[in-house]
């Protein structure tokens, strides 16, 4: 009997993997279907789901209800943290950030988007690098903005709100210092620097909504999940919101996708950038 409940539950994890890339063109591969089980045991719990085949059953008979969105956000990767992966913060301190600034002197406009961004660390870690950088921004007009598949992360990098082991994750001893206040057990990053960001929900495959002319692109650890021609289709598109001269940062897996068209590739520092080239 348990052989057979063990298959039974298989097919009904293949089949909320088929609706979860249907929904997001997120793929998880066969071999890390064991992680449905972990992740959607809370879901199961809020929505009073007794098993995987009943939750597969319902997201099949309404895929737009709440209980499969949350299913589709429990399924994606959040994984984030202050400066991760720190060579791409160094190319934008030393390199990229100051090179924009140069020339966007007359406009005194600069505009960044981080595209995954979860729990907004990644866009507060570069708000830091331009306020230690530039020594008055007031009469500029920056633009961070932050987007990602679940709301649930979303909300949370709204607050900017951080528990003491995520501010141990990667964040420099002056920046907790100088830019976060404790907020009982937590810390509560600089308003000034909560101004800047902006955060809202967008699934790389639905319609985008409008979004502005961006200097800089972040898609860092995300494009692994997709298949080749949606990840050339979402580097198509992000293209077409980048300034002429504007740059992409990709994560250091996705250096070598070879789908990244339109783009010429430099090597700045330890990191590999792409520049937008002209039509």
């Amino acid at each position: 009997m348990s052989a057979a409940i063990d298959v039974r539950a298989d097919v009904h994890r293949e089949m909320i993997g088929r609706f979860v890339e249907s929904r997001s063109a997120i793929v998880l591969p066969a071999e890390k279907h064991y992680l449905f089980d972990a992740r959607l045991q809370p879901v199961m719990r809020e929505y009073g789901v007794s098993d995987l085949v009943e939750l597969a059953n319902q997201i099949s008979r309404d895929g737009s209800s709440p209980l499969a969105q949350a299913v589709i956000e429990a399924m994606t990767t959040n994984e984030t943290s202050f400066f991760r992966d720190i060579h791409p913060f160094d190319a934008l301190n030393e390199t990229l950030l100051p090179e924009l600034i140069r020339s966007r002197q007359q406009s005194k406009r600069l505009a960044i988007w981080s595209a995954a961004c979860s729990t907004g660390q990644e866009l507060y870690s570069i708000a830091m690098l331009l306020d230690s950088a530039v020594t008055n921004l007031s009469d500029w007009d920056i633009t961070l903005h932050g987007t990602d598949l679940s709301t649930e992360v979303l909300a949370r990098a709204r607050s900017a709100r951080y528990s003491a082991l995520e501010v141990n994750r990667g964040l420099r001893a002056q920046y907790l210092a100088k830019y976060f206040t404790r907020d009982g057990t937590h810390y509560l990053l600089a308003e000034h620097l909560r101004a800047w960001a902006t955060f809202d929900r967008l699934n790389f495959i639905e319609p985008w909504p409008g979004l502005p002319r961006f200097d800089i692109v972040l898609c860092r650890n995300v494009l692994i999940y997709f298949e080749l021609e949606v990840r050339q289709q979402i580097i198509r598109r992000i293209r077409d919101v980048l300034a002429p001269d504007g740059y992409l940062i990709l994560g250091s897996a996705e250096t070598s996708v070879g789908d990244v068209q339109g783009f010429t590739r430099l090597s700045v520092g330890r990191s590999t950038i792409y520049r937008k080239e002209a039509h």
